[in-house]
């Protein structure tokens, strides 16, 4: 930052209004005659983007340059396409072998008034501003190459890269987007007062509140976040620091590149800066771009709402990393399973050997495997004539729930009966606990029953966590307790 000396002698000024927001988006087409080394071609629409269920990258090459924050040095930067799945990557041009570091929540390393990724000993600092714009502006996959270990600041907000994606374009790509679906509440709280809570929702939003030291300037904004509410509303919001914070961060050899032309300072209730405040709010808007470039790190475009009271880098990255385990936890319950042919299963004969019901109330076809003692996968095909589909909802035929958890004892049944190695006794509920069901299940889907023995009590008690899995998306679950009897 500028001296002290320097600082006071600029005078707060009003809000001033910006220039009118257009977000004409460069779209590219896919389907034009684009070959390695040519530009595509450019159509240029008042729409975001088309197709937002689908991946996208940056049509063209584009760069600008710059200084860099925290380290002072000069820059330039490159937004480069990359292909479907590929994620966001940076890339140190300045470096032998010019090595990449996915921008993944596992890569992050330090959140010390910005968000650093790495991998080995190789490092880039400040990446929220850029993640912020390519996530917010619809970009999945890209390469952002650049010949020092830190983006330009540009003026201190998302602004520049927003400007950066529309001079590249944004083309839509033949693959599904991957999304984390909020299903329930998570939160984190640090000690800092921070807490960030998320909740279910089919849209992206963030709702935040920004209060300084002793609650200077405690500022609120919600909004959904789309390319061009992001680009209007949230892009132009620069970065800003206390007064008091300016000498402990030089002491700590930051923000070298750091002035009044690329952040605001807050002392006192002044607000110093080169230009006036671009929003009346503007510290909580700069915040959100934080929150969108932090979570961007999850590596999934979120469909949930953020509620965040003085967030900040540190809680931020303690919400990616909750997502990502979940994120992993779903996969690992998830993964689609080929179906085995031979004596890794059992078939239909066999499934009626072992359970004493039958049609139509017998709910399993066949079991397609199991794993060590403890688990068992099965699949029931559900088609148009099940006969619950006469009386329930006949004209939108769901699958009932209660059938759902009627599979899963079912399934556990046969995975408990397995380890005790008789089919001479019955097994009844004892309870049902924590069910839930997530998605509706329809004629033609194919459902995967997952069960896992959690508890056993002799022969005659046991516990089962149990899911169901269409099209690799969780539909329900329950945990399942059981007592058998002999027959």
């Amino acid at each position: 930052m500028e001296t002290a000396q320097a600082v006071e002698s600029l005078m707060p000024a009003p809000t001033t209004p910006l220039k009118q927001c257009v977000n004409e988006i460069p779209l590219i087409d896919p389907h034009s005659s684009t070959t390695a080394g040519h530009e595509a071609k450019s159509l240029l629409v008042k729409t975001p983007m088309p197709a937002p269920e689908f991946q996208h990258t940056v049509g063209k090459t584009a760069s600008f340059s710059g200084t860099a924050l925290h380290t002072g040095d000069k820059v330039t930067l490159k937004l480069h396409p990359a292909p479907v799945d590929h994620g966001i990557k940076f890339k140190r041009k300045d470096l032998q072998d010019e090595p990449t570091i996915d921008a993944k929540i596992e890569n992050l390393k330090t959140v010390e008034r910005a968000t650093t990724i790495g991998e080995g000993p190789v490092r880039v600092h400040t990446v929220e501003h850029i993640l912020a714009a390519l996530s917010a502006m619809g970009v999945d996959n890209a390469i952002v190459e650049m010949d020092a270990n830190e983006p330009p600041i540009g003026d201190g907000s998302a602004q520049p890269y927003v400007d950066l994606i529309k001079k590249a374009g944004v083309m839509a790509q033949e693959q599904r987007r991957k999304f984390f679906d909020v299903r329930e509440p998570m939160h984190v709280e640090a000690k800092t007062g921070a807490l960030l809570v998320l909740l279910p929702d089919d849209k992206f939003r963030i709702s935040c509140t920004q209060a300084g030291p002793n609650n200077r300037f405690a500022q609120f904004l919600s909004m959904e976040i789309t390319p061009t509410g992001f680009e209007c509303e949230i892009a132009p919001a620069r970065t800003f620091v206390y007064y008091e914070d300016v000498e402990p961060l030089m002491e700590k050899n930051l923000i070298k590149g750091g002035s009044l032309e690329n952040a605001i300072v807050v002392r006192g209730e002044a607000v110093l800066s080169k230009e006036p405040l671009r929003f009346p709010d503007e510290f909580v808007r700069h915040k959100i771009i934080d929150i969108i470039g932090d979570l961007a790190l999850v590596g999934r475009r979120i469909r949930g709402h953020v509620v965040a009271v003085k967030p900040g880098h540190a809680a931020n990255a303690e919400l990616a990393r909750a997502l990502a385990r979940e994120q992993t936890r779903r996969s690992a319950m998830s993964t689609p399973r080929a179906i085995p042919i031979g004596d890794s299963g059992l078939d239909t004969g066999e499934v009626m050997n072992i359970l004493p019901h039958r049609y139509p109330f017998l709910m399993v076809d066949r079991v397609i495997g199991f794993e060590g003692e403890n688990k068992i996968t099965a699949i029931k095909s559900i088609t148009i004539n099940e006969p619950f589909f006469q009386g329930h909802f006949p004209g939108h035929p769901v699958m009932p729930g209660v059938m759902q958890v009627e599979a899963m004892a079912q399934v556990a049944s046969i995975l408990l009966f397995k380890l005790t190695k008789t089919s001479s006794r019955v097994g009844y509920f004892m309870s049902a606990d924590q069910v839930k069901f997530r998605k509706p299940v329809f004629p033609g889907d194919t459902i995967f029953i997952h069960a896992e023995l959690t508890r056993a009590r002799g022969n005659r008690m046991a516990k089962t966590k149990c899911y169901c899995v269409v099209n690799d998306a969780i539909v329900s679950e329950a945990e399942l307790m059981f007592t058998f009897l002999d027959k």
